[in-house]
């Protein structure tokens, strides 16, 4: 049986005292707990029986902390809005509430990335063979994580500029990113946990054109080892994300 269940309904989440019995409330910015022990937990899937709480699961996630090893199930719950439940965000603001349910809320939060297929005029894909991250020693198609306040489509154009020294353009007809720019961006908007860590990565990739010699682009030192252009079925062939290859096997579909 796993050690907790995260139950969250509506940005609400349950949580329960030492003893088991909840809801518990955190409070928010909390700095100075001195207890033996953390007050505020996530619940045991026995105690959220005793609640007579029903849930469908959603996934299992594997929580390392340490030398701590957790699992967690990740369920929805089979109720109305828990008015009386935590908020998800005040979790991580009060030094009372465990550290394994700050982690388990941490891990539900989206990692948003955007990218972009760059094809030229003879339909070849440009991508980059990265140096560092995830992917080092890979070929990927230009992105990255998109930032603090930024759209998706405007973070796709800031990382062809950063990563190759390109300036492109992508259609953007309802304007959701400020200046309307007639065409069809082709977005593909992907959902994907890859691990039993639970990361949830939600990517955005767009499509445009630009025809541009090699020479002409400018990797990034230290991030990007070289770029080159690639037929389609070449593309597929060396690219290693999944979310990368769904992208590339739309196009023109």
């Amino acid at each position: 049986m796993a050690d907790y269940i995260h139950l969250e309904h509506d940005g609400k989440l349950l949580l329960v005292n030492d003893n088991g019995d909840g809801p518990a409330i955190p409070k928010l910015g909390r700095m100075n707990w001195d207890g033996d022990s953390f007050l505020i937990r996530l619940p045991t899937p026995d105690e959220v029986k005793r609640m007579g709480i029903k849930w469908e699961l959603k996934r299992k996630n594997l929580l390392v902390i340490g030398d701590i090893e957790k699992e967690i199930i990740i369920a929805t719950p089979i109720i109305d809005w828990p008015e009386n439940w935590a908020w998800k965000d005040s979790v991580i603001s009060d030094s009372a509430v465990d550290p394994v349910a700050r982690e388990s809320v941490y891990r539900t939060i989206h990692r948003v990335v955007s990218k972009v297929v760059i094809q030229n005029n003879n339909q070849m894909i440009l991508m980059a063979k990265a140096s560092r991250g995830f992917f080092t020693g890979c070929w990927t198609l230009p992105g990255g994580f998109v930032d603090y306040g930024e759209h998706p489509r405007t973070g796709a154009v800031r990382e062809a500029l950063e990563e190759l020294g390109i300036i492109i353009q992508i259609s953007d007809k309802q304007g959701e990113s400020g200046e309307v720019i007639d065409g069809d961006d082709g977005v593909i908007i992907q959902q994907n946990i890859f691990t039993s860590e639970g990361i949830n990565w939600l990517s955005f990739t767009y499509n445009c054109n630009l025809d541009i010699p090699l020479e002409k682009i400018k990797p990034k030192k230290g991030e990007i080892e070289e770029a080159r252009w690639f037929t389609k079925e070449d593309a597929l062939r060396n690219a290693v994300s999944m979310f990368d290859r769904d992208a590339i096997l739309r196009l023109n579909n």
